[in-house]
């Protein structure tokens, strides 16, 4: 009876001890899971809606990182004119400058013509308060486009813009940005600013065949500058921009 008594012991400290140490094991790998499940779902989401207004849908990967926020600060007095020529001396860029518009889908209408650029009329024009759009290509079937080299742009280099009255508002980049198409930093490119800024917009990173179009946006970021004021040939000549009606972005 003592043999049995200590054998149904020792069969009964066997299990409580395999039950423990399912428990542990059941514990330890429930907690994982939970560690693991809290810790993706805290993560923010790396998805952002495609249908946002840069070049139709321009855009990389981060390769270029930011350099620091915008300095404070005015933009060009006296009255505003539509922009009618971009010139970026440091990548050798000079072009016309036409209007755009959005597409049905929500997406900024890109140039017709690869040689020359376009600006987004539901946004400032370059040197009034807020940001100013700019978009162009990077190339072509035929060759290089107008925003060929925007990637070569560095901090301090200067952006010229000249309006229809003649008159020319300096830009200086403060910095470049590089984000995936469906990643693309709709609230720093479009959202107001405290005084004239300028957005310059176009295709980067890899080239994707099957889809016939660049997998990222470039982006470059500047601030204003200067004014130069028309000569009194431009000034006869002079339309103030139009004031264009709101116009609701895709986010």
């Amino acid at each position: 009876m003592g043999n049995v008594r200590v054998a149904g012991l020792k069969q009964r400290f066997r299990a409580t001890a395999r039950r423990r140490l399912a428990l542990v094991v059941l514990l330890v790998v429930g907690g994982g899971m939970i560690i693991f499940i809290l810790l993706h779902h805290g993560e923010p989401s790396r998805v952002a809606s495609s249908k946002t207004p840069p070049a139709g849908r321009v855009v990389g990967t981060g390769e270029i990182p930011a350099a620091g926020a915008e300095p404070a600060a005015g933009s060009a007095p006296g009255e505003q004119f539509a922009p009618m020529r971009i010139s970026i001396p440091a990548i050798g860029a000079s072009a016309p400058v036409d209007p755009l518009g959005l597409n049905a889908d929500g997406t900024l209408q890109v140039p017709v013509d690869f040689g020359r650029a376009g600006y987004y009329t539901g946004r400032p024009p370059p040197g009034a308060k807020g940001p100013a759009i700019i978009v162009a290509h990077v190339d072509s079937k035929a060759g290089p486009a107008v925003f060929a080299r925007l990637r070569d742009l560095r901090p301090g280099d200067d952006v010229t813009v000249t309006r229809a009255d003649g008159s020319e508002v300096g830009f200086v980049v403060d910095r470049l940005e590089s984000h995936p198409k469906n990643a693309f930093p709709t609230t720093a490119v479009y959202d107001p600013t405290p005084g004239a800024t300028l957005r310059l917009i176009t295709c980067g990173g890899s080239f994707d065949r099957r889809a016939g179009h660049y997998r990222d946006n470039l982006i470059a970021f500047a601030h204003y500058t200067t004014l130069t004021a028309p000569s009194a040939q431009g000034d006869q000549a002079a339309q103030p921009v139009m004031r264009a009606k709101t116009m609701t972005l895709s986010r």
